[in-house]
């Protein structure tokens, strides 16, 4: 049986292309599961050692949902979100200049995967305004490798693309590392200058978190850290 004519041209990118684009999707997705993993052991590994030290701190890990995971540690949480599509860099990019890349372009596409760190009482009290902070993003092939680009240690630790195959040492090390960040980021309190004024916006806002505060119902195992808004310097 024969088959009907087509646009071989379109054929052949999809069979190239756009077959690329699922594998690196299939990547993503099947590492994101791992990283999943590896967040709830973390979290139950630490959780069961600082119990017996300050039981008042609490490392919690919860899924938001099938693309994002978070680990509360006291006042701090890490949110991992995974995109969907597969991503490719600007042809000016370092990475054109692999090797790696240049035998394969295809090698040049990816799935992302976001890990934001957030102040825990922002979500808790559902403080819109609050902002939270890139730390970083990881990028993986369709060959499981990877590089990450992000701040302060993420910005050399994982960027050796050609030899860098993403497994579960290098998953802890990066739930370790990004935890590690949160914990040092010290809050600063701003100038007295700069909040002596509130709105009644603002106020309403306060009034509204401090009853939120007193409710039995929450659900949540987290430790308020201070009786003031708080907010990232």
């Amino acid at each position: 049986m024969s088959l009907p004519n087509c646009n071989h041209k379109i054929l052949e990118a999809l069979s190239t292309k756009s077959s690329t684009k699922q594998l690196v999707a299939r990547q993503n997705q099947a590492a994101f599961g791992e990283l999943k993993q590896m967040l709830q052991t973390v979290a139950e590994e630490l959780n069961a050692n600082i119990c017996t030290i300050d039981k008042s701190v609490v490392v919690e890990y919860s899924e938001r949902s099938e693309r994002e995971a978070m680990i509360r540690f006291s006042g701090d949480v890490l949110i991992f979100h995974q995109l969907t599509n597969a991503y490719t860099v600007d042809d000016r990019h370092e990475l054109r200049k692999l090797s790696y890349i240049k035998e394969d372009p295809l090698r040049a596409f990816f799935g992302v995967i976001n890990f934001y760190n957030f102040l825990n009482d922002s979500l808790l009290y559902n403080r819109l305004s609050d902002v939270g902070h890139l730390l970083g993003r990881i990028w993986i092939n369709k060959d499981r490798h990877f590089f990450v680009e992000g701040k302060r240690q993420f910005s050399f630790l994982y960027n050796d693309l050609s030899r860098d195959v993403l497994d579960a040492d290098k998953l802890r090390g990066i739930v370790e590392n990004a935890m590690t960040y949160a914990i040092d980021y010290d809050l600063t309190a701003p100038p007295f200058v700069d909040v002596r004024e509130l709105t009644v916006f603002q106020m309403q806002n306060i009034s509204q978190e401090l009853r939120v505060r007193k409710s039995p119902g929450l659900g949540y195992r987290i430790h308020a850290q201070s009786q003031e808004p708080e907010t990232r310097a």
